[in-house]
């Protein structure tokens, strides 16, 4: 795998917690943040697929009225509380 260096100016606070992480866990700082940027990046994809599939079903019709998540969420706090809503075809 080829590999090329990111440059990124962080708070020096920052730096510092991840000088203490990698010193704790015995790893380098570059170790450490190719962590982080590596769990972020999964993250911002998976929030991008999640809209693409939220999108393709409202174009579908596969919606979640606002009505029905109203009483799910009125009804979480209750000795009953409901199902989670499923999508109603328009």
């Amino acid at each position: 795998m080829t590999t090329r260096v990111v440059t990124a100016h962080i708070p020096e606070e920052m730096a510092e917690k991840v000088d203490g992480y990698a010193k704790s866990m015995e790893r380098s700082r570059g170790w450490i943040v190719k962590q982080a940027l590596a769990n972020w990046i999964g993250r911002e994809e998976h929030k991008l697929r999640l809209s693409l599939e939220a999108l393709d079903a409202a174009e579908k019709g596969d919606i979640v009225e606002d009505e029905d998540v109203a009483a799910w969420a009125a009804s979480l706090d209750t000795d009953n509380p409901l199902p989670p809503p499923a999508p109603r075809k328009r």
